[in-house]
């Protein structure tokens, strides 16, 4: 998938319907436009793509983007149209998660899987160094108190309704020695 407000020309699609146990569900992704390319603006982009997956029981719109009055915007617009809009692209947890009043879950950015202990994933002293002289720095992943981040949603008996969005902020554990597996 790419963003469904990226140019007609461009490859991929924007939405997609995927189905298990007789149950659909249509994810739609849009990038926001403030300092990001895109093709059209996402609240204008959005309606089409919806009718795109608009025979799905429940749809996701993930809002790909930098600034958060964007990605609140866009939960706002589609509150009772949709089940769930999840924000991502910060890399940082917001503690916005809720239920709109019109049953859709929301929350502005669902952070990053991987190490906190860097800069948005970056050992920090790379990051650190290139904030401070503007020269470009090899980044390399950090390996620093990793974390996953996510949300967990639960429809509601109704389509296009969101019963709880609860956030996943847990550190990674390795298994124990000795553990199962192969």
């Amino acid at each position: 998938m790419r963003p469904a407000n990226y140019l007609p020309g461009q490859p991929g699609r924007g939405t997609t319907v995927v189905e298990r146990d007789g149950v659909t569900l249509g994810v739609v992704n849009l990038s926001g436009a403030v300092h990001l390319q895109t093709g059209s603006p996402p609240l204008v982009a959005i309606d089409a793509a919806l009718k795109e997956v608009a025979h799905a029981d429940q749809i996701l719109v993930d809002m790909h983007a930098e600034v958060t009055s964007e990605k609140v915007a866009l939960g706002w617009y589609l509150d009772g149209r949709v089940t769930a809009v999840v924000g991502t692209h910060t890399h940082v947890p917001t503690a916005d998660a809720r239920v709109l009043p019109g049953g859709t879950a929301y929350i502005t950015d669902v952070g990053m899987t991987g190490p906190r202990g860097g800069v948005i994933g970056v050992k920090k002293e790379q990051a650190i160094a290139s904030l401070r002289t503007h020269m470009n720095v090899r980044f390399e992943t950090s390996e620093d108190d990793p974390w996953v981040n996510a949300v967990v949603i639960r429809a509601a008996e109704r389509p296009l309704r969101a019963a709880a969005i609860e956030q996943v902020l847990e550190p990674w554990r390795p298994a124990p020695q000795g553990a199962g597996g192969s």
